[in-house]
């Protein structure tokens, strides 16, 4: 049909570079422009239940109830900081690639909220860029994280019948990228620090490094099936193995787990735990003075991190006695920005994978996902770019 999405060799929309599936692409490619991908969110009060209809489509879920969730995005007036974060992160690209002399327009498409995907589509097609690089704002491995954008591209290309005129490649996954890192280990050490000066030793603190949890059943789902990952796929491992290195190159030993937050499921669907407010409620027998939160699963403060954290988690620590402090996610922080643009370089140069810098030995990722990666339990397979089928 008309606008139907090509084919390149079982890697739907690929440029030749990455048509064969590879599991990294070592031939250079002339991308035409970056478009940045982002979960997208409201901007004002009459936003706020559309804008959830949208992230909850498909799941039959009523507006009463979305209304529970409505309250969070109503205590900062309706609007989600996430979209202007985007804006002044696609700013921040801009300016990190002008200063190397790197002729890549960054265009900016949501998954959930206006500018839509579609609409970054269309604009390429209008300002003649036939080959574009994906860069999603999300560091790790699941179907919410990353196969989902995925898809987001390929439904974007039947949207706008572009199937057949847009190649677009996606960035591997960058959860031990030393740029996502980096910010990480800085806000941790300056919490410590900043606990320590206020007179708490470092054996009354304990660091939670926080992320969103997910569905089990799709925890267990991500990655690619090949591969053996420990409990939580590779989502969980993951998560586990950068904070790993934060701790190790934080250089310290204070006691430290993986902890979750923001679930949404209904009480009978098993989601990934310890939940953040359980744990921070037990230590409260153990004479436990601080926290310190560190949102490794997040790239900026976005309504999960000010409410979820910022608010919820902060309460519950102060109502138990302990001091809470979340450090910074990466945001524009300048080595994030920086490795951004390195993991689109290595596309355009078509860097080999002994070359790529990678913190975790399960890296570096993948730049085309492996065949049943990340398959989501409920929906199942759909089309989806950057990918072996299915």
């Amino acid at each position: 049909m008309t606008g139907a999405i090509t084919n390149n060799g079982g890697i739907l929309a690929a440029t030749d570079a990455a048509a064969g599936g590879p599991e990294h692409v070592t031939t250079p490619t002339a991308y035409d422009a970056i478009v940045l991908a982002g979960f997208g969110g409201p901007e004002g009060q009459d936003d706020v239940i559309p804008f959830l209809r949208n992230v909850t489509r498909g799941r039959g879920i009523p507006d009463e109830r979305l209304e529970e969730v409505a309250h969070h995005y109503r205590h900062f007036g309706g609007i989600s900081p996430i979209n202007e974060q985007n804006r002044v992160l696609k700013a921040a690209l801009e300016t990190e690639l002008a200063s190397r002399g790197i002729d890549l327009p960054v265009l900016w498409g949501n998954r959930n909220w206006d500018p839509y995907l579609r609409d970054a589509l269309t604009e390429a097609d209008q300002r003649g860029f036939t080959k574009l690089i994906g860069l999603a704002t999300s560091a790790y491995s699941s179907y919410s994280s990353c196969r989902q954008y995925r898809e987001d591209f390929a439904m974007a290309l039947e949207q706008t019948g572009l199937g057949e005129k847009l190649q677009i490649d996606k960035v591997r996954q960058f959860f031990d990228h030393p740029g996502f890192v980096e910010p990480f280990v800085d806000g941790l050490r300056t919490a410590i620090a900043e606990l320590v000066e206020r007179g708490v030793a470092e054996g009354a603190i304990r660091i939670l490094f926080s992320t969103h949890s997910i569905p089990s059943s799709d925890a267990e789902r991500s990655g690619p099936p090949a591969r053996t990952f420990d409990a939580g796929g590779a989502y969980a491992t993951q998560h586990r193995a950068v904070a790993e290195v934060v701790m190790r190159e934080a250089g310290t030993d204070i006691p430290w787990q993986l902890v979750y937050q923001s679930r949404s499921g209904p009480p009978t669907q098993p989601w990934l735990e310890p939940d953040v407010n359980d744990v921070i409620r037990g230590f409260a027998s153990e004479g436990v003075e601080a926290v310190v939160i560190v949102p490794l699963g997040f790239v900026s403060d976005h309504m999960e991190v000010l409410w979820d954290l910022d608010t919820e988690a902060t309460e519950t620590a102060e109502e138990h006695g302990m001091i809470a402090v979340r450090t910074p996610t990466p945001g524009t922080h300048p080595a994030y920005v920086r490795g951004l643009v390195d993991l689109v370089l290595e596309r355009v140069n078509g860097t080999p994978a002994a070359e790529r810098p990678a913190k975790t030995e399960l890296g570096p990722w993948y730049d085309v996902c492996r065949p049943g990666c990340c398959e989501n339990a409920r929906l199942g397979f759909k089309p989806a770019i950057s990918g072996v089928v299915p």
